[in-house]
């Protein structure tokens, strides 16, 4: 019984394997985020805002932070450190109104918000089912 038990504090449930698994490609997407910003911050985007100096500047104030944020964001979401989702959501909530709420400042793009939205109930899914499990654990 003791044992049992033990084994089941030790061994993660599947819903917290697959938790890891999902926080690891939010990680790898954050990353491939913060990169296309980077690029356009440095003039290898084509199109009309390719450069940093040519960018009005709300163009310049969200690429940077984006820029800064989303690696960072990528760097604690992979470490699983608690502030990793903390700084995915704040990146996300900007880039979400960015192309949203600002669509005419930054051009509409609703897939951003749909993605970014989807990215957060699937997070808090897993939350809650890892949340009742645990609970669950504890009560036997």
């Amino acid at each position: 019984m003791m044992e049992e038990q033990l084994r089941q504090r030790i061994e993660p449930s599947l819903a917290e394997l697959a938790f890891i698994w999902f926080v690891r490609l939010l990680a790898i997407y954050c990353l491939a985020l913060g990169v296309a910003y980077w690029i356009r911050l440095i003039g290898l985007h084509q199109g009309l805002l390719w450069r940093f100096d040519l960018m009005p500047w709300q163009w310049q104030t969200a690429a940077v932070s984006l820029a800064v944020l989303f690696p960072v964001a990528a760097t604690g979401l992979w470490m699983r450190a608690p502030w990793g989702p903390v700084i995915w959501f704040v990146a996300a909530a900007i880039e979400t109104s960015m192309y949203t709420v600002f669509e005419r400042i930054f051009s509409g793009n609703p897939m951003v918000g749909i993605t970014n939205v989807l990215i957060l109930l699937l997070y808090i899914a897993f939350r809650v089912v890892i949340f009742f499990q645990k609970r669950q654990r504890r009560k036997s």
